[in-house]
């Protein structure tokens, strides 16, 4: 085992500024988690341990730096990382991103629950996979393409994660307002997004402003309210 080159103590808003690429807002939140950086041949291993949320983006710089030193990339041990959420999950997928403009790759050697989870909800683990790992999935993509698959996936997942604040909200909304279960309010959205030819992050959007008073389309407001009825009466029917 090699022995650590560098380790990142956790940081607090006194010791450490914004993290290059992050917002300020970043540095006003203390940092829970920590690295250590170890060589390993022609890779580095990275350890990270604590807590992976918005204050871990503060780990940027280090985690550039590490890749830049390495000649094919990151291995990464999540297995100290008691907790990680979007934020945590954005800063492996900016690091994944880096990798590929490099030609190197980022894999999770040894996983956590916190970080699993979130993987398979959002079907990213094969973006931290490598060919040479066991149990490595077969993407079924020409070598000569697979940087670019890999973008495109990392591009449209960020893309899925900024909207979901507004669907989630949105679902609230209607839950509070008619009495409808979480999975109820999300098929009356998606039915109302079909229905409407509208993307369903967009229609998330305007119900969410109806809440400041911005009154919604009457074709949308046509449609959600048939799904509402629809749902209900769905909700009611005994069971077959």
């Amino acid at each position: 085992m090699p022995e650590p080159v560098h380790s990142a103590q956790p940081l607090t808003t006194r010791d450490a500024g914004p993290a290059e690429g992050a917002g300020a807002s970043s540095a006003a939140l203390p940092c829970l988690a920590a690295l250590q950086v170890a060589p390993d041949g022609d890779r580095v291993v990275v350890r990270i341990h604590g807590e992976l949320d918005f204050g871990g983006r503060q780990l940027e710089q280090a985690l550039t730096k590490a890749l830049d030193r390495s000649a094919r990339g990151i291995d990464l041990d999540l297995s100290g990382v008691g907790f990680c959420d979007c934020s945590g999950l954005n800063l492996l997928l900016d690091l994944r991103r880096r990798s590929l403009e490099q030609g190197k790759t980022l894999t999770i050697r040894v996983g956590c629950p916190s970080v699993d989870r979130l993987l398979e909800l959002t079907g990213a683990r094969e973006l931290f996979l490598s060919a040479d790992l066991p149990n490595a999935p077969d993407l079924g993509i020409p070598t000569g393409n697979i940087d670019r698959e890999l973008r495109k996936e990392v591009d449209e997942l960020r893309r899925a994660m900024r909207t979901r604040p507004a669907i989630d909200l949105a679902r609230g909304i209607l839950m509070a307002s008619f009495g409808l279960s979480p999975e109820a309010a999300w098929t009356v959205l998606v039915t109302a997004s079909q229905n409407t030819n509208t993307k369903l992050h967009l229609l998330a959007r305007d119900l969410v402003g109806t809440v400041q008073g911005e009154p919604l389309p009457e074709k949308v407001q046509q449609q959600l309210a048939a799904a509402v009825t629809q749902a209900r009466t769905m909700a009611e029917a005994p069971p077959a």
